[in-house]
């Protein structure tokens, strides 16, 4: 009697447990949608700005006649992004979500010239590329029970040498560090891509309720950087010129 009662509690322990798991993976599945969705409108917001101002030559002659303007944009960006990495927590979550929508804005901005340098068909290729690279990477981070923050300092690290090395060619203007430098950048920000987003699915998952839209909010700023950073390695090896 007593043993059959311990099967029935131990099978009743495991049902919760497997009811529990199923409600977080639920729940973490939401925020993760959240996450992908405000990541979307982020390069939508890029797309359509820098669109904009490439369709206006007032706007193009007055951004881009001076190049402290771009130094002033790039601090500016940079500033945005430390920012809210520093003072999520303080954040509530509208203003958090407005820095990054500005964020996005500002990097389409930035970003226009692309439009002016490279022909539309093979930005649109390499976008293509880019997004196909991206879902599968981020797939696998999501669903890989292979823990991979092990490889995250080490991809830490890549990404330091590849800044510096990027810092050095401004001035060696090397054809061949150039390439190496893309290779690099492709397969840092490849490795980055599924990483990020298996830490993200972990801080969702251990993240209070009430900061769920912040972390989405976060979670939406990596992966957008991810996402362009690649985007902007791979359309050195797939753009053509105009």
């Amino acid at each position: 009697m007593n043993n059959w009662n311990y099967n029935e509690t131990n099978g009743f322990q495991t049902a919760v447990q497997a009811e529990n798991e199923a409600t977080l993976q639920r729940y973490v599945a939401s925020v993760m949608r959240r996450v992908y969705g405000k990541m979307t409108l982020g390069l939508l917001v890029t797309a359509i700005v820098a669109f904009l101002i490439v369709s206006s030559e007032t706007a193009l002659a007055l951004i881009f006649s001076s190049s402290a303007t771009i130094w002033i944009l790039f601090a500016v960006e940079l500033g945005l992004v430390i920012y809210l990495s520093a003072r999520i927590e303080k954040l509530s979550t509208v203003t958090a979500s407005a820095l990054f929508y500005a964020y996005s804005a500002l990097n389409g901005v930035v970003l226009a010239p692309i439009f002016l340098a490279y022909t539309g068909t093979s930005i649109a290729v390499t976008f293509a590329i880019t997004a196909g690279t991206f879902g599968a990477m981020t797939i696998f981070g999501y669903v890989t029970r292979q823990d991979l923050s092990k490889i995250g300092s080490y991809l830490f690290m890549a990404l330091i040498g590849l800044i510096l090395c990027t810092i050095v060619n401004l001035f060696m203007r090397s054809s061949m560090m150039s390439l190496l430098i893309s290779c690099a950048g492709v397969l840092i920000f490849v490795g980055l891509t599924a990483w990020d987003t298996q830490a993200i699915k972990r801080m969702t998952a251990e993240a209070d309720p009430s900061m769920v839209g912040k972390v989405a909010t976060m979670g939406a700023l990596t992966l957008y950087l991810d996402f362009i950073n690649l985007f902007l390695y791979l359309l050195r090896f797939f753009g053509n010129r105009n």
